[in-house]
């Protein structure tokens, strides 16, 4: 190997292990931010203000008594695309109790309105990408999406299978999260 080459070689690698070293750091950074947000163990605090389907901001305490979907979601997801619609109509049938918060992972906050636009998704969602939108994926150890975690009215999580639950057992999933 020619000497050029091997210098080039060895530059890349000391940028990439610095690259890794800053995300690693930003990570830990994040990592101590989602201690605040989790409190008493499984609960979570949602920030003061939420985006309607409009993106105009609006109080969280719209969400007071209900029961919340957390929506861990993005318009490039084909199973989220496929899962979207069914959580609209449940939502809709459970609107006097239940709301559901978009928790978006779109490139943009353009993109995260236009999807939710195209699926008339009723709820409200977290700013696309934002510190809160991160801490709280964090905090709940989402991995994949679509994801539906249900928080008891007072941000109390009850499961972090919602999904599964709407899938497995239709309308009556609401039933069982309210009599845990």
């Amino acid at each position: 190997m020619n000497k050029p080459l091997k210098v080039i070689l060895f530059i890349g690698s000391l940028i990439i292990f610095s690259y890794g070293i800053h995300l690693f750091s930003e990570i830990k950074k994040s990592d101590d931010s989602v201690n605040s947000l989790v409190q008493q163990g499984d609960k979570i605090s949602l920030p003061h203000t939420l985006l309607d389907t409009n993106g105009n901001e609006v109080s969280v305490d719209q969400l007071n008594g209900k029961y919340v979907g957390l929506y861990f979601s993005a318009s490039w997801c084909g199973p989220c695309r496929s899962f979207t619609p069914k959580l609209v109509k449940f939502k809709e049938e459970h609107k006097e109790k239940f709301e559901v918060v978009l928790v978006g992972s779109d490139g943009s906050s353009k993109a995260q309105a236009n999807y939710m636009k195209k699926y008339k998704m009723p709820w409200f969602a977290l700013k696309n990408q934002s510190d809160v939108a991160r801490d709280i994926s964090l905090s709940l150890q989402v991995e994949f999406i679509p994801y539906l975690v249900i928080l008891d009215a007072d941000g109390n999580v009850i499961t972090k299978a919602g999904k599964k639950d709407i899938d497995r057992m239709g309308n009556a999933a609401f039933v069982s999260w309210t009599k845990s």
